[in-house]
């Protein structure tokens, strides 16, 4: 192949090339920019977070094992996964997770810490109640959503379910998700954040789940640009010997 015609195919071929992964490449730096920029307290709404008092420790607890026991009788526990003390409206509340098989099927169950009476999960009025009183601003409740299930796009996405979806008539347009039967607070989600996540998914080239940083499409592209990399070195060189030898 004539030198000519090599160079021209080169140099369409980056062309292409480079248009192609220029659009990437604008779109990582527009992600990067807002990432390198903002404020990840903002992002996640710890400033929005209320603070809230812990438990004194001079307070009279339940043995968990009478709890334990009262469980059994209602149902199968062969293991337990997790014991935790947790606040549920200024109360003290065990948080016991539990299952018939080894980490298969767990089932959560709350219970007054005081007394040992089991409670069932939150209702909606409770969720309510403990979102108003983890969000540092006193606004107004907009929609309440009850979460079943959600998909990769979702912005409670692998997140315990049940759950509220608590969203309040703030400038921040700012959603608190309570997981109904953990009897907790599990995200803060705001205007920042869901900007912050679709910049995210572009960053990530991830459409599908948004966080899986190590998909085909990403590797793909890191590999294109290797190769429109090493297309422009070697338009470069062959150029500089094309000046040279008309010289």
């Amino acid at each position: 192949m004539k030198k000519g015609i090599f160079q021209r195919k080169i140099r369409k071929t980056h062309r292409w090339m480079g248009v192609i992964l220029g659009i990437q490449f604008f779109l990582w730096t527009i992600g990067g920019l807002y990432f390198s920029w903002s404020n990840m307290d903002e992002v996640h709404g710890d400033h929005q977070k209320a603070h809230i008092h812990p438990i004194s420790a001079d307070i009279g607890l339940v043995n968990p094992k009478e709890i334990i026991d009262q469980i059994k009788l209602k149902d199968s526990v062969n293991f337990l996964l997790d014991i935790r003390l947790i606040q549920i409206l200024n109360r003290p509340f065990y948080q016991i997770t539990y299952s018939k098989e080894h980490d298969r099927g767990k089932k959560i169950q709350l219970a007054n810490a005081k007394t040992g009476e089991l409670r069932n999960a939150l209702s909606k009025e409770e969720a309510i109640e403990i979102a108003k009183k983890n969000f540092i601003n006193e606004t107004p409740v907009k929609s309440v959503e009850y979460l079943t299930k959600t998909d990769g796009h979702h912005e409670y996405r692998e997140q315990p379910l049940p759950a509220f979806a608590i969203t309040f008539s703030h400038p921040t347009n700012t959603t608190v998700y309570v997981a109904s039967e953990l009897g907790t607070v599990q995200k803060f989600r705001n205007s920042k954040w869901r900007i912050f996540d679709f910049l995210w998914m572009l960053h990530t080239m991830d459409y599908q789940s948004r966080d899986n940083i190590s998909n085909w499409l990403l590797r793909a592209f890191s590999i294109f640009g290797l190769f429109t990399i090493i297309s422009g070195f070697t338009l470069f060189i062959i150029s500089q010997k094309t000046s040279s030898n008309k010289n």
